[in-house]
């Protein structure tokens, strides 16, 4: 699901259901650093990394530790950018040499509404009409929690290249649906902060893709050079 989302330059691995594929191991470090926390949380920190491991061989890239860095972000090897993401049932990493794209975050979520009054917490009031527009046009699509997604993907995307902290209220994401494929679209993010500096310009939007499939939504952000 999530390959789809991404350039054909990107290598993406995701696993679906409950069960740990053979090679999730975890380094002693990492094992470390996760031992105090609860098993689903471990869980998903073991499978999310043998993804991301198995990505970085496509790549020809020697599997290594991936230890979080500022705010959680993790560390990738020299010459690669990626992304994780885990929710109940699927984990999936996404990863590509950084000559091919400047940075890139992918997100997924259970398709289903938020909690209540999340919405408005994580929107702007016009992301919200814009959402109400979407909803009567495309009832099927829980677009709260899409929205949400697509904010935590262009965060994820943000954070490498600044080392800033982008607050929900401070990119406004305008979704739109493939023609054709309700289940399917484009997001744009307008960015309302001073964006970052790729190749010596100042970018103010990111582009990306959702896509909703097999309960699940999943969005992806991708920054080139410029």
């Amino acid at each position: 699901m999530i390959e789809e989302l991404l350039p054909d330059s990107v290598v993406a691995v995701e696993v679906y259901g409950g069960d740990e594929p053979e090679h999730a191991v975890l380094y002693p470090e990492e094992a470390a650093l996760i031992a105090p926390a609860v098993a689903k949380r471990r869980r998903e920190f073991t499978v999310v990394r043998a993804c991301a491991r198995r990505a970085m061989e496509k790549l020809g890239v020697p599997p290594q530790p991936i230890l979080p860095g500022e705010r959680g972000a993790p560390r990738w090897p020299a010459g690669i950018t990626g992304s994780m993401t885990h929710c109940d049932g699927y984990c999936a990493a996404a990863l590509v040499r950084a000559t091919d794209l400047a940075s890139l975050g992918i997100d997924a979520e259970p398709h289903g509404p938020l909690p209540e009054g999340v919405l408005e917490s994580v929107s702007l009031p016009g992301e919200r009409v814009r959402l109400r527009e979407l909803a009567e046009a495309h009832p099927a699509v829980h677009w709260d929690r899409l929205l949400f997604s697509a904010k935590e993907s262009v965060y994820k995307a943000w954070f490498p290249l600044t080392g800033k902290w982008l607050d929900f209220s401070e990119a406004d994401i305008e979704i739109a649906v493939d023609p054709g494929k309700p289940l399917s679209g484009t997001l744009r993010a307008e960015l309302l902060v001073p964006g970052p500096l790729v190749g010596g310009e100042r970018l103010g939007v990111f582009d990306g893709r959702w896509r909703v499939q097999e309960g699940l939504v999943a969005t992806s952000v991708t920054v080139p050079h410029a």
